[in-house]
């Protein structure tokens, strides 16, 4: 089967040329003209293209530029305008990026890199020219996402097109999206719900709505924004979802709420049950989008007041494996492992030490070792525990600890630091950096703005204590039980 993300867009396009595809508040755009536009940002590429970076708003054009790249056979390195200069020429740098399409008002941040300014030079076309490339091979790359990595610096998955294909069918298999569908985009663009947000909306013909800044400043207005454009599905982080369990009423166009990103807990969703259907997902982004689904209606909240991350997706297989690859019987703890059409190609650059969580058992089968505990309950069904390391979730993303604790020993005043990670009175994880100065110059916002340098808002630690010295244990290591601990309460 040679299906490729934009051979799909394509025979969609063709074929709901007239229905609407993107929604935002001031206009519309028809399947057949995001086509149309898709084919006016290609044909200004150069002739070889290889990597496409992305640092856009929200909106139809940065849609169109994703789909532009992979129309020409490249892979897209998206990046939020907001993030750190210093993240985001690691990012295009490593992954090898012929020049990023942006904006003008997001230009400057952009110094020393080749960019296309799609407000300015693209759109300006009347007639798109003629443009090659390879957009018929499923292995190609599609998109490389990073995310936290252990050594320091985040580290790149690359996802192929099959890999998307796959999890478009997996998606439409389990939630039947089609035209008459709106879904909701609401996710940044360098976090795989994003990647689920558009691809399974638009590929199985359904439209997306795209919120403005002032939309998603909270709750009430970004209610306000899906029942105005009669939006039905919506995917997003557990604490969204918890947000509109609190609302006296959420939008009766919604018929299908997704949480992905992190635990779901029984009474993030309680109240929701009733009023649409609700999943529970789980997967790394190093296995495309989702592995799992579990759907909440119905279902049974487990002893820890979260609920399962249920059965392997079409298409996929997990299994849950003791330290020496042996498959454990149920209710046994063990890591989780996936197979099938999701994993991806694992990480680019020099990673060969990380790379070795992606294990090739035989010709065309590769397993991913995610890191990730659990076991199998009597139902079949998968119960998810916690990270094998130091690897933690906040707000949904994923944060390598010890990232954290490599940037902070770079920071100018410091000379020893420790990250810890703890949990509030939600069960939900924060960062605790433990710090001794290099004199008493020191200021903790300093510390924050060095750290804004290279780390998203969410990666730098809420709390930092000053330290006359990092306790060690009898083995020279860290003593965590001697480190105070900063309580914070909860938000749910």
């Amino acid at each position: 089967m040679t299906e490729t993300i934009y051979t799909l867009f394509e025979a969609i396009a063709a074929s709901h040329r007239d229905e609407t595809a993107i929604i935002e508040n001031n206009r519309t755009m028809t399947f057949g003209e995001l086509s149309n536009l898709v084919d006016v940002i290609a044909s200004s590429f150069p002739a070889e293209v290889y990597s496409v970076g992305i640092v856009m708003n929200h909106r139809a054009e940065m849609i169109a530029s994703m789909l532009a790249a992979l129309k020409r056979g490249a892979r897209y390195v998206p990046a939020e305008p907001n993030f750190p200069t210093g993240r985001i020429r690691f990012m295009m740098e490593e992954a090898e990026a012929d020049f990023i399409l942006t904006e003008k008002e997001h230009e400057n941040k952009l110094d020393g890199f080749p960019t296309r300014l799609l407000d300015c030079e693209i759109c300006g076309m009347e007639q798109p020219a003629p443009s090659s490339g390879d957009s018929q091979t499923p292995e190609r790359p599609a998109y490389v996402l990073y995310t936290s990595g252990t050594t320091g610096r985040p580290k790149g998955v690359c996802v192929t097109n099959r890999n998307i294909c796959h999890y478009v069918r997996a998606f439409g298999a389990e939630f039947h999206p089609g035209p008459g569908d709106i879904m909701l985009q609401y996710s940044v663009c360098s976090f795989d719900i994003f990647v689920e947000e558009v691809f399974c909306s638009l590929l199985n013909g359904a439209a997306l709505a795209i919120p403005s800044d002032e939309d998603k400043q909270d709750v009430r207005s970004l209610m306000a924004f899906v029942a105005k454009h009669h939006v039905t599905m919506l995917s997003g982080f557990p604490y969204l979802l918890a947000e509109m369990n609190h609302l006296p009423e959420i939008p009766s166009s919604l018929r299908l709420l997704i949480s992905g990103g992190d635990v779901l807990r029984g009474v993030y969703v309680d109240r929701l049950l009733d009023k649409a259907e609700v999943y529970n997902t789980y997967g790394p982004s190093e296995t495309t989008v989702c592995a799992s689904y579990y759907r909440c209606n119905g279902g049974t909240v487990l002893e820890d007041g979260t609920y399962p991350i249920g059965h392997p997706v079409k298409g996929a297989e997990i299994r849950v494996l003791d330290q020496n690859g042996r498959e454990l019987p149920a209710g046994e703890t063990g890591e989780i492992c996936i197979y099938g059409g999701g994993v991806s190609l694992g990480y680019i650059g020099d990673r060969e030490e990380e790379n070795k969580a992606f294990e090739r058992l035989a010709e065309g089968v590769t397993m991913y070792r995610s890191g990730d505990l659990g076991y199998i309950l009597p139902d079949g069904n998968i119960a998810f525990l916690h990270r094998k390391d130091t690897q933690i979730m906040i707000l949904g993303r994923r944060v390598e600890v010890s990232e954290v604790e490599s940037r902070l020993y770079q920071c100018r005043n410091v000379q020893q630091a420790v990250v810890r990670a703890f949990t509030d009175e939600d069960g939900l994880s924060y960062m605790t950096a433990y710090v001794v100065p290099t004199g008493q110059e020191m200021k903790v916002s300093a510390v924050k703005q060095e750290l804004a340098e290279n780390l998203t808002a969410f990666m730098i630690p809420e709390f930092i204590v000053k330290m006359p010295q990092i306790p060690l244990n009898t083995n020279g290591k860290p003593d965590v039980s001697k480190l105070p601990v900063v309580m914070k309460a909860g938000n749910f």
